[in-house]
């Protein structure tokens, strides 16, 4: 961290960032109060005590909270084992975040924070997505990333983790938002994209590290995933979701939100169909939205392949796929081939990248 002002006030930002037990709304209670974490730190250790702003309980654990040389040492400890802390009044705090009353008073994170030129859009969905959301997270996500806009998202299972790990492969710089320490993996099962964030963006958590995984942390830190970011999208959602409560903090936020809509008959659209109809921006085509929201760069404009020749039973098939599943009994019947060519037809687009297996012997269209 760059040495930009005074580094005894980072580290009492650290002490009161570090105490346990204390929540955003508990230290923005004390600060009302104390104005700055310094002067709370010497009355906390002074004889006069503590104005009862908050329960005695809380309180108690302020007064026997660490002298500020152990929270110094703690402060280096975690940024030796890559775990660095910033804080709302460090100049390098992302600007837009300050924006949103609740902020952190601090962010613990590895790997990098959002800078202040960076443009950042958060895309968030159903944790147990279709194939369809799937594939429109990770190219919507791409196309993000090719166009050097970054992805905030939480690491969750789903839509979270496919949009990230898009962004990312496609060159771009993702953050995910933790409702746990910036130390610990969650779900582990994410181990690789973890590391990848860690080195292709940031992991970022208002929470101390080591503090574990629990309900109520995750609709806490869904402001932080849109007070991030300009615009909010949601790919996948179900109508009652931990998306649609982000969507809702985005638009309290003031940040635009958008959706992508869907068949009325699928659960997993009535979310997104829901913000729509109340007013949310929809996302019928990629390139639109990346243009009507000033994302557009004609160095990475959408790349076509003119040199694609298609035979015409390719063009057939090709024209028969859709982007939700098509099983080979269907398809054989809609265009007249029998089985063992259609085979051979729809490997032949899977190696041009057309289509694609979404389960055994179900396709579905790509590009």
């Amino acid at each position: 961290m760059e040495k930009l002002y005074d580094e005894r006030r980072e580290l009492e930002w650290f002490w009161l960032c570090s105490i346990p037990g204390l929540f955003e709304a508990d230290r923005k209670r004390l600060l009302q109060v104390y104005r700055e974490p310094g002067r709370l730190y010497t009355e906390a250790k002074g004889k006069k005590g503590l104005l009862p702003v908050l329960t005695e309980k809380k309180l108690q654990a302020v007064r026997s909270h660490w002298e500020l040389s152990r929270a110094q040492d703690a402060y280096h400890k975690w940024r030796e084992k890559g775990i660095q802390f910033i804080s709302c009044e460090n100049p390098l705090y992302p600007a837009r975040l300050l924006q949103i009353p609740d902020y952190p008073s601090g962010l613990f994170y590895k790997g990098a924070m959002i800078s202040k030129e960076e443009r950042c859009v958060a895309v968030i969905g159903a944790r147990m997505c279709t194939y369809n959301g799937r594939n429109t997270a990770q190219e919507f996500s791409e196309r993000l990333a090719q166009n050097g806009v970054s992805v905030v998202s939480g690491m969750a299972y789903g839509i979270d983790a496919q949009a990230q790990e898009a962004c990312v492969k496609a060159g771009g710089k993702s953050y995910a938002v933790l409702g746990c320490g910036a130390d610990i993996c969650y779900p582990k099962e994410n181990r690789g994209l973890y590391e990848a964030l860690a080195d292709k963006g940031g992991v970022i958590s208002e929470f101390y590290p080591g503090t574990a995984p629990a309900a109520w942390h995750f609709p806490m830190r869904n402001r932080i995933i849109s007070g991030l970011s300009e615009i909010v999208v949601v790919v996948e959602a179900r109508k009652k979701s931990g998306t649609l409560i982000t969507a809702d903090l985005a638009l309290e936020q003031g940040r635009d939100v958008y959706a992508f809509p869907g068949r009325m008959q699928d659960a997993l659209s009535a979310g997104c169909n829901r913000l729509i109809q109340e007013g949310a921006g929809m996302i019928t085509d990629i390139e639109e939205f990346l243009e009507t929201n000033g994302f557009l760069t004609r160095k990475a404009a959408k790349e076509k392949n003119p040199n694609l020749v298609l035979a015409s039973s390719e063009k057939l098939v090709y024209s028969c796929l859709d982007s939700d599943a098509k099983n080979l009994q269907t398809l054989a019947e809609e265009t007249d081939l029998p089985i063992w060519q259609l085979m051979g037809v729809l490997s032949t687009l899977e190696l041009k990248g057309l289509a694609s297996e979404s389960g055994k012997n179900n396709y579905v269209k790509m590009k």
